[in-house]
C-alpha cells in the first residue's frame, strides 16, 4: 500500500485512549486515567475518527460507548498495544544487560597484579554486574577503547593517545633486577642512567607501558 503507516494507523496514546473508553465506558474517566483533560481526549477521539474516515464513539449523556467500527478498531488496538509492550519489555531487557555488563582492558602487569583485587571490590558493591576482560600491553588496551571494544581500560605509562581521557589512580616504581653473582648485585651506590642504557637488558616489548616509561626515563 502506498504512504507511511504513520499517516494512516494511530498513534499509540489515541489507541491507549480508546481501549480506556471501551473499559471505563466514559471518555471522562478514560481521560482521567490517561492523565489529560476531558477536552484533549475528545479532540484525539475526534482526530482519529478523522484519520480513519469512522465513527468510533457514541457520547451521550449517559456516557460514551463504541459504535460497531470503534469495537473492531478497539480489538485491533489491543493487538497493536500488547505488541509495544512486549517491545518496550525487550528493550528494558536490553538496556538492562548493557547497564550490567561492563568491558574491561588492562595492560598485563595490571591485570596480574591489581585487577583481581578491584574487581573483587567491584562484585561486593554490584554483585549483577558482568565483567569481560581483555589483557594486552598498553597500545593494544587504548586500541580497544578507541575501537569502542572496551568501556574502560587500565595502563601504566607517561602519556595516553588522543581521543581518550584520563585520570591518575596510583603511583608505582621500577627496580632492576639482577641476578646474586652479578655485580649490581654487590653495588650500594644508584645505577647511573648512561650506565643502565648501555647495558643489555630484558625489557618489555614496544608498545608496553612499563617500556614506555624506562625508555622516557632513560631519553
Amino acid at each position: 500500500m502506498p504512504g507511511s503507516l504513520t499517516h494512516r494507523v494511530p498513534d499509540l496514546g489515541a489507541l491507549e485512549l480508546l481501549l480506556a473508553v471501551a473499559r471505563l465506558g466514559s471518555l471522562g474517566g478514560a481521560a482521567r486515567e490517561l492523565g489529560i483533560t476531558q477536552p484533549a481526549a475528545s479532540s484525539r477521539v475526534r482526530s482519529m475518527e478523522r484519520q480513519l474516515g469512522v465513527a468510533l464513539v457514541d457520547r451521550s449523556p449517559r456516557g460514551s460507548r463504541l459504535t460497531d467500527a470503534g469495537a473492531l478498531v478497539t480489538d485491533w488496538a489491543r493487538r497493536i498495544v500488547e505488541a509495544a509492550e512486549a517491545f518496550d519489555a525487550g528493550a528494558q531487557a536490553l538496556r538492562d544487560r548493557r547497564d550490567s555488563r561492563l568491558r574491561v582492558a588492562a595492560s598485563m602487569t595490571i591485570a596480574e597484579y591489581l585487577l583481581p583485587g578491584w574487581l573483587v571490590a567491584l562484585r561486593t558493591q554490584l554483585p549483577d554486574t558482568a565483567v569481560s576482560l581483555l589483557a594486552g600491553n598498553s597500545a593494544a588496551v587504548a586500541e580497544r577503547l578507541l575501537a569502542d571494544e572496551a568501556d574502560v581500560g587500565f595502563v601504566e605509562g607517561v602519556s595516553v593517545p588522543a581521543g581518550l581521557d584520563s585520570a591518575v589512580i596510583g603511583h608505582d616504581r621500577l627496580v632492576v633486577v639482577a641476578a646474586p653473582g652479578h655485580p649490581w648485585a654487590r653495588r650500594r651506590k644508584p645505577l647511573p642512567a648512561a650506565e643502565l642504557a648501555a647495558t643489555p637488558l630484558i625489557l618489555r616489548e614496544k608498545g608496553s607501558g612499563t617500556r614506555q616509561v624506562l625508555d622516557a626515563a632513560l631519553g
